[in-house]
């Protein structure tokens, strides 16, 4: 587990990436990170793949055109 604090910048809160994290995450300033929320509230933070945000984007249209019908089955 790797700590790190959250502190205020401007109106904004931000988290500091230490040099460890960016290297797990194969990343470096001003890449584009995913944080995606888990079922148990956790969160996950993922460097950015084109062919997941091309899948998401993809998952959005097809939620848009089937909202009634989804939320009948939730």
């Amino acid at each position: 587990m790797i700590e790190t604090r959250i502190r205020r910048v401007g109106n904004s809160a931000v988290m500091t990436l230490t040099t460890e994290m960016l290297t797990i995450l194969d990343a470096k300033e001003g890449d584009t990170l995913f944080v995606v929320r888990g079922d148990d509230g956790s969160l996950r933070v993922m460097a950015h793949d084109p062919s997941l945000a091309e899948a998401l984007a993809a998952a959005e249209v097809v939620m848009d055109e089937n909202r009634d019908l989804l939320q009948g089955l939730a």
